[in-house]
């Protein structure tokens, strides 16, 4: 990085998935109540769509209105002869009205380091005094054993995806029993749903849980979002408009948590006040330490605006 950068605080409960070979999806993504849109140039778009689609894509930044949401366009991988036209056309084209770019198929910090350093000449070329962030899909053994690596590779980079439909190619995953019942004593990606979170927490960076293809099955989506939120993940992608709701009411606290958690602030806050360093609360004693769990209720609640 050749500038500081402040990673900004974003709601990611729910990352859709928009084809953006298709005005009609992405008109209707604008107007969903989702926290975030990814307009995608990779796995949707048929290899001769995907140059008419990075202008489809800018037309669609630039001509609806997108409200409150984040707006990422998702890249093709950079051993594919798309990926850094991918990034100058599109951001010469929505300039600062495009907030992200995601890399898809990261094999390495050094994947990250070109992304940024291209991203840092379009911003200097065009005098932009927004920073545009950067995120990553993990997704080949590769990336998932480097992680660490990755997730420090730039102060650009504000979150890590856990993308399993490549990653089980990649490990060689028995894809019939993806998303069902296997038998498997356990979930078989608790393991790299926690390494990649673990990396994304230490570089504060958010974690996030890539697709549930079968968008029939709202229950077992469901539980995928519980499984991957109680480990730290902030939120899960959709694949359908169907999905969103669900996301999101699974990554937000419920009021009665903000309630808890607002009032036990105040017992705290009100036992310093009084010299002591801890609290009781509802017959349970409160220190420091459960402090920095309420805290995140708190904040994460203010961001949605609970």
């Amino acid at each position: 990085m050749t500038h500081p950068h402040t990673r900004p605080k974003r709601l990611r409960r729910c990352q859709l998935s928009v084809p953006g070979s298709s005005e009609k999806m992405m008109t209707k993504a604008a107007a969903l109540d989702v926290d975030y849109v990814f307009l995608d140039l990779e796995d949707a778009v048929a290899p001769d769509a995907k140059r008419p689609a990075r202008r489809k894509i800018v037309e669609a930044i630039n001509g609806l209105d997108w409200g409150a949401k984040t707006v990422c366009v998702r890249i093709n991988d950079l051993t594919t002869e798309y990926a850094y036209e991918d990034i100058i056309e599109v951001i010469e084209g929505a300039h600062a009205r495009l907030d992200l770019i995601m890399l898809t198929k990261c094999m390495g910090p050094d994947d990250i380091t070109f992304c940024d350093k291209l991203i840092s000449m379009m911003e200097k070329k065009l005098k932009l005094t927004k920073t545009i962030g950067l995120e990553t899909l993990i997704e080949e053994v590769e990336a998932m054993q480097r992680v660490d690596e990755i997730a420090a590779a730039s102060p650009r980079l504000e979150a890590m995806i856990f993308g399993m439909g490549d990653y089980s190619a990649s490990q060689g995953v028995s894809t019939r029993d993806i998303g069902g019942d296997s038998g498997y004593p356990g979930d078989i990606w608790h393991y790299q749903r926690q390494k990649m979170t673990i990396a994304a927490r230490v570089n504060r960076i958010d974690a996030v849980d890539g697709p549930f293809a079968d968008f029939g099955a709202p229950e077992v989506f469901a539980e995928e979002c519980r499984r991957s939120m109680i480990l730290g993940m902030v939120g899960k992608w959709a694949i359908h408009p169907s999905q969103v709701e669900i996301a999101q009411g699974v990554f937000s606290p419920t009021p009665e948590d903000v309630d808890r958690a607002r009032r036990m602030r105040e017992a705290f806050d009100a036992a310093i006040a009084r010299g002591e360093g801890a609290a009781q609360f509802e017959g349970r004693m409160i220190d420091i330490a459960s402090m920095r769990i309420v805290d995140r209720i708190v904040d994460r609640a203010d961001l949605i605006g609970m």
